[in-house]
């Protein structure tokens, strides 16, 4: 029988997708799939977070992050002596956001993680010139990265896309909860929320107790948010 290991960090995933697994519609792009009753949970999941993970492709799409809008959600937060908004960390290879992206002028604090090396830089200087508050080195593995992570206080994790950022973490099986709306729509084309080209996914993943239903719950639109948790054991 499995059981519940405890780790010193907790990652969300929160997605809208169609009712045949599309984050996105056939010419990609800029995308929102999800009505009144997503954006709702979505802020409700950031409420909850200490900060969300954005990839890097994502983030030139929409150039902007999403923020909790609710007058009772931003309370809540203030009450626990936490900011108004959750960090947003954006996970990059390449050193090529815009500073007249909307994101850089977002009331948020902002991190970047990448490979300091790959960019050529010897200091933090010139990344924080960039419009970012802190710069953090990707270590080897996700699990190294998250416990720096959860180091800094950051123990609450929201994770918000793209598609390479949700796989990496699937492949290195550290997504403990998904928080999916399904919405009802049928879109085809090729932007799977888990990439159909790419395969070796663990295998751990895929059994039929590794994922627990917690929570279901029909909003408006005739959307259906559903929250699963993953099983771990000792092998896992």
């Amino acid at each position: 029988m499995k059981s519940l290991i405890l780790k010193p960090y907790w990652i969300r995933l929160v997605l809208a997708i169609s009712l045949d697994g599309r984050l996105a519609r056939p010419n990609g792009g800029k995308t929102f799939l999800g009505g009144k009753g997503d954006r709702r949970v979505l802020e409700e999941a950031l409420a909850w977070s200490d900060a969300a993970l954005i990839g890097a492709g994502t983030l030139r799409a929409h150039q902007s992050t999403c923020l909790i809008h609710s007058p009772d959600l931003i309370y809540t937060r203030l009450k626990q002596g936490k900011a108004k908004q959750p960090i947003s960390i954006v996970i990059a290879k390449e050193s090529n956001q815009s500073p007249q992206w909307l994101y850089f002028q977002q009331p948020i604090e902002r991190w970047l993680i990448n490979n300091q090396n790959y960019l050529g830089l010897n200091s933090s200087t010139k990344i924080i010139s960039q419009g970012f508050d802190r710069h953090l080195s990707l270590q080897p593995s996700w699990a190294e990265t998250l416990q720096q992570l959860s180091e800094l206080g950051l123990s609450k994790l929201v994770l918000l896309g793209g598609a390479k950022l949700l796989y990496s973490f699937l492949q290195a099986d550290q997504i403990d909860e998904l928080q999916l709306t399904i919405t009802p729509q049928v879109i085809g084309g090729s932007y799977s929320w888990v990439p159909e080209e790419i395969t070796g996914l663990p295998k751990a993943l895929s059994e039929k107790q590794s994922w627990t239903l917690q929570h279901q719950k029909v909003l408006d639109d005739q959307e259906l948010m559903l929250k699963y948790i993953r099983n771990r054991n000792e092998k896992d």
